[in-house]
Parts: C-alpha cells; sequence; structure tokens
C-alpha cells in the first residue's frame, strides 16, 4: 500500500497500520505522533481520554523502532498506538474506574491484559473514560464522552470512552470491558467492531471489577481482522487469575476462513417484540447478506432472554455490592446515584433471593448451550434500538420497553458467557450507526471471528467513518 499521509493515518485499521510500520514505510514514533495530535486537537470535544500518557507513549515508540532497527519484530501489535480502558491497572498511570473515589489510584503493576499489550510491543496511548464503576451512568462530576458521529447521540454506556476513541480515529484499536453489553453497546452506537469473548478467554488480574462472575475483557477495533490481533494477544490462561480457560489459544488471525455453510439461528418473535424498525431492517439486510454468502438462516426460539435480561440487574447489584463493600456505604456521599442505585439493589436482596437467581442463570445457560448445539451463531442486534439520542436514554431506568430493547440483546449473553462479536451493519436515517451481533458457543472465537470477517469482506459499513 502507498503511504498514507498524517491525515489519512488515523484510520487505517490496526493491520494496515502494522504492516507499514513493519516495511519501515511508517515509523511507530511517526504514527503515535500523528495519533497524539488527533488527541490534541479532538479531545477537549470527544473527552474520550481520563489520561493522555504521550511522553511514556513517544518513549515505547522509540524502543519498538529501535527493536526493528536490529531486526526484531514483535508482531502485528508492534509499534501500534493503542489505548485501555481505565479499569485496567496501569503502573505509569492512575486508574480511575471512573469514580472519584479512586482517581488518584497509581497500581504498582500492569493488568495482565495491559502487560500482554505492551509484550506484544503495543505503544499506550493512555486511559479512556468509563461510566462510574464501569455501570451505567458517568459519575455526575466527570466529564461523558461525545459520540463522534453526532453530539446528540448515546456514546453507550461503560466502554464509551474506548468506542468514542476508536471511531474517531484517536487509537487503532482499544480494550473495552463487557459486564452487561458495555463492549457491545457502544460498539454499536459508534460504529467499531467490538468481542466479548468467552467469560475466562481473557484474563481479569488488574481489572477494577464491577461484577466478576460477569465481566469479560475484550477488544474494541475497526474490523473482525484487527480484533483477531488484540485477542491473540491479550488470550490465555494466567496463573494470576485462576478463573482464566486453561485452554490453548489459537493463531486467530490465520483462521478467518469460515468452513462450509454455518448455520444462523434467528428469533423472529424476539425480534418484533422488542426490537424497533430501524433495527429489524437491519436484521433483516444482514439475513440477506448472510444468506447471499451461503449460510443458513434457521428461525429458533430463543430461552426466556426478557426474564434473564430483567435478573440481570439484581444478579450484577450483588456481585458489585461485595466489590464495593469497602467504601460503600461508609463514602456513599461520594457515589453517583446510578452506582450507589446498584449496590442498594445488591445490598437489599436475601440469601434465599440470591439462590433463585443463580438458580434461574444456571438454567438459562443450559437452555443456550442446548440451543447453541443446533446452530453455529445466533443473530442479534447490537443493540435494539436504532442509535437512541441522550434524551431517549435519560428515560432507560423508566420505560420498560427501552430498557428491554438495550438488555434484552446484551445482558443475556453475559449471564451464559458466552462470545459474541458486534459488527457495524447500516446507518440509520440521520446517518448514525447500526449493528448486528453474532453469538457463538463457549470458545468458538474463531468461528465467531471468522463470521464477522466474511461479513465485512462483503459489506463496507466497517470502513465509514465519523465526519471531523
Amino acid at each position: 500500500m502507498t503511504t498514507p499521509t498524517s491525515t489519512e493515518i488515523p484510520f487505517l485499521e490496526l493491520h494496515e497500520v502494522s504492516t507499514l510500520i513493519r516495511t519501515r514505510q511508517l515509523s511507530s514514533r511517526e504514527v503515535t505522533e500523528a495519533m497524539l495530535e488527533r488527541i490534541d486537537s479532538l479531545e477537549p470535544r470527544l473527552q474520550a481520554f481520563a489520561t493522555v500518557m504521550a511522553e511514556s507513549a513517544l518513549a515505547e515508540a522509540d524502543r519498538a523502532d529501535s527493536l526493528l532497527d536490529r531486526g526484531n519484530w514483535l508482531g502485528d501489535l508492534h509499534g501500534v498506538p493503542v489505548a485501555v480502558k481505565d479499569l485496567a491497572n496501569t503502573h505509569d498511570a492512575p486508574t480511575g474506574a471512573g469514580t472519584t473515589i479512586h482517581a488518584d489510584f497509581r497500581p504498582d503493576f500492569d493488568a495482565t491484559v495491559v502487560a500482554r499489550l505492551r509484550t506484544a510491543g503495543a505503544v499506550i496511548l493512555g486511559k479512556l473514560r468509563l461510566t462510574e464503576g464501569a455501570f451505567a451512568g458517568h459519575h455526575p462530576d466527570l466529564p461523558t464522552p461525545v459520540n463522534p458521529w453526532d453530539a446528540d447521540a448515546w456514546s453507550g454506556v461503560s466502554s464509551s470512552g474506548s468506542g468514542v476513541a476508536t471511531a474517531a480515529g484517536l487509537c487503532f484499536a482499544a480494550l473495552g470491558s463487557d459486564t452487561g453489553g458495555s463492549i457491545r453497546l457502544p460498539s454499536s452506537v459508534n460504529g467499531v467492531t467490538g468481542l466479548k469473548p468467552t467469560w475466562g478467554r481473557v484474563s481479569r488480574h488488574g481489572i477494577f471489577a464491577l461484577a466478576p462472575s460477569l465481566d469479560h475483557i475484550g477488544p474494541m477495533t475497526r474490523s473482525s481482522r484487527d480484533a483477531a490481533i488484540v485477542l491473540r494477544a491479550i488470550a490465555g490462561h494466567d496463573p494470576a487469575d485462576p478463573t482464566s480457560s486453561l485452554e490453548p489459544v489459537p493463531d486467530y488471525p490465520q483462521t478467518l476462513r469460515v468452513d462450509g455453510a454455518p448455520v444462523v439461528g434467528f428469533d423472529r418473535k424476539l425480534a418484533e417484540e422488542h426490537f424497533d424498525a430501524a433495527t429489524n431492517e437491519m436484521l433483516e439486510d444482514t439475513i440477506e447478506t448472510v444468506t447471499d454468502l451461503g449460510w443458513r438462516v434457521l428461525e429458533v426460539e430463543t430461552p426466556g432472554f426478557e426474564a434473564a435480561a430483567k435478573e440481570w440487574t439484581a444478579l450484577c447489584g450483588v456481585e458489585t455490592a461485595g466489590v464495593h463493600s469497602e467504601t460503600y456505604p461508609d463514602r456513599a456521599d461520594e457515589y453517583g446515584p446510578d452506582l450507589s442505585g446498584l449496590i442498594a439493589i445488591g445490598r437489599g436482596l436475601s440469601a434465599v433471593d440470591y439462590h433463585r437467581l443463580l438458580e434461574s442463570r444456571r438454567d438459562f445457560t443450559g437452555r443456550m448451550r442446548i440451543l447453541m448445539a443446533d446452530i453455529d451463531l445466533l443473530l442479534l442486534p447490537g443493540i435494539g434500538v436504532g442509535s437512541p439520542t441522550i434524551a431517549q436514554m435519560a428515560n432507560l431506568g423508566s420505560d420498560e420497553k427501552l430498557f428491554a430493547a438495550v438488555t434484552v440483546p446484551t445482558a443475556p449473553i453475559d449471564n451464559c458467557g458466552m462470545p459474541s462479536i458486534t459488527l457495524p451493519a447500516g446507518f440509520t436515517e440521520r446517518g448514525t450507526p447500526l449493528a448486528a451481533q453474532f453469538v457463538g458457543g463457549d470458545l468458538t472465537e474463531p468461528l465467531v471471528l471468522a463470521a464477522g470477517h466474511a461479513f465485512q469482506q462483503v459489506t463496507d459499513f466497517h470502513t465509514r467513518h465519523p465526519a471531523g
């Protein structure tokens, strides 16, 4: 490929800029400087970063270039500028987790995912803003990231900074976390590709938890191919996280091929009951696209998604109350209303109530495994309401229909821990993004990523970017 100009660099895909750095058409320092200049220009408006780590990023870029000078190439992330959600520990920058209580916390070690990115040669540009404690709302004393497609459009929940930064060309990939949809929802509304791996596929060591048994760490990128590159770097067992999977890590970028004709399940009744017209039109277009690819679409009945989505809040609340037991209720006045409300729900449940929720979750997970035994992928939207506005989302807690549209496609997949990929799949009449989601069975990331790649080979939604 020809060497891009400084204005073209920010919207390259990760694998493209990787090739340019490896072949010495661009240095890591040149790319990093271009990204830092763009951050400096757009960050006052977009508010995606909690901390910009310019000095250390340039030092890492210089080290990457020096290694290449000596003939040492560390892989596809070598010298590529990325950013991480500000709930992942970094030894050289604060980790505030979207709170004011922990705003000045300086860990003395990197989260495993951060350490693995650095080992792979990535340049860490900074820490990305998130909602308070990775729940639903931003702390009232902290900025909210702005959707680069439309300032009036919602930028998503917890990983909103990651979605905004990736979409706006402020990094080539970001790490996000997903407990109830927080990789998939910001990916959907910001028009980027988000991968939620199988629970345990990626270590959670050094991650500020929202609800440990629901938390997933994964990449937010411009394409499925890029997500495969990042996942290969961060996945794998970690002795510091005994819940991490012992299964070997496939070479995900080398398995981006769909063999045969996968069976895609689609619950039309679920879609008609819970998702809006723009979303359903996008889903029908997606079905047409995958049918043209030779895949078989099978109508299925999903196992109690609405009930699972409703139960998610209480399940999350109990675990969140445990996470915050050292600071809540003693410092309750320093919490915002959304996170304190969730903790109150968790603290108010009895052991019997929680037991019933766990039994229901196990039942739902079992029924999902039965469903996935009959299909290869389940098609859902990334969010069931097309690119909602900030004004609409202000009613999320009181509007049952809106709550279902947002949570039904996302929270149940965290309950069962299965992997899924969210893909740009259309646009609203306002020109804001719509997204489809492919869910796979446990540890089927190779298929999920390959499906996303196949879809993106015949569509161009992921190649479009917001103006400015």
